[in-house]
């Protein structure tokens, strides 16, 4: 999801990075696009450096977080904030877990991969010290894309089929559902102020800043 700097726009517009520039597809949601069947009709074409990006997914359906291969723990989907977002917390400072997620398809299946940040303040008591941010973007890349190799081999010891097997075990997984992996790495200290980066190659950097 983007919109034009110029442009601001609260949901944004669904488009394809194409290179240097991004092109406005007719869809309302990624997760139309995804039912769709993938192809939307193209409208404007907009320079990749006059646009700004927005969370791909602004309210999935529901958010699984793996902290192991065989558990996850459901997350607060109204909790996606999107690139550049400014992140506030219940209490200070912050920490935050980097995680690789995939996107629910149209059938069930892994329509794209993009970056999560697991917001968590950790003065806070469980569950409430991880329900104010979830952070999703830049962007979503469909599995048949040549870069997603590269972000798959950052998380080489996560089977995704079988932890989709596991998701949808006894329920129905449904387009803009979010699969989150373990995390990569954990970042702690972060008070008002600090910037947050977490690249993925075949993807790209989320960041976000924490704010007061």
């Amino acid at each position: 999801m983007f919109h034009p700097i110029d442009h601001p726009l609260e949901r944004g517009w669904v488009g394809r990075v194409d290179g240097e520039r991004v092109i406005q597809l007719a869809a309302q949601t990624l997760q139309s696009f995804f039912t769709g069947g993938g192809t939307a009709r193209e409208h404007a074409v907009y320079p990749l450096a006059q646009v700004c990006f927005l969370a791909p997914v602004l309210h999935p359906p529901s958010v699984r977080i793996f902290e192991t291969q065989d558990s996850f723990a459901f997350a607060n989907p109204a909790a996606i904030v999107g690139p550049g977002a400014l992140v506030v917390g219940p209490a200070s400072p912050l920490c935050v877990l980097p995680r690789l997620a995939a996107v629910v398809g149209v059938s069930g299946e892994i329509g794209g991969f993009t970056v999560l940040a697991e917001w968590r303040a950790p003065g806070i008591e469980a569950p409430k010290d991880r329900d104010f941010a979830l952070g999703l973007g830049p962007v979503v890349v469909t599995p048949d894309d040549p870069g997603v190799r590269g972000a798959l081999n950052a998380f080489p010891a996560f089977n995704w089929a079988e932890a989709f097997d596991l998701a949808a075990a006894g329920t129905v997984l449904v387009p803009g559902d979010i699969v989150a992996c373990p995390a990569a790495e954990y970042h702690g200290e972060l008070r008002a102020g600090a910037g947050f980066s977490y690249q993925i190659d075949g993807i790209g950097a989320l960041v976000q800043i924490v704010g007061r």
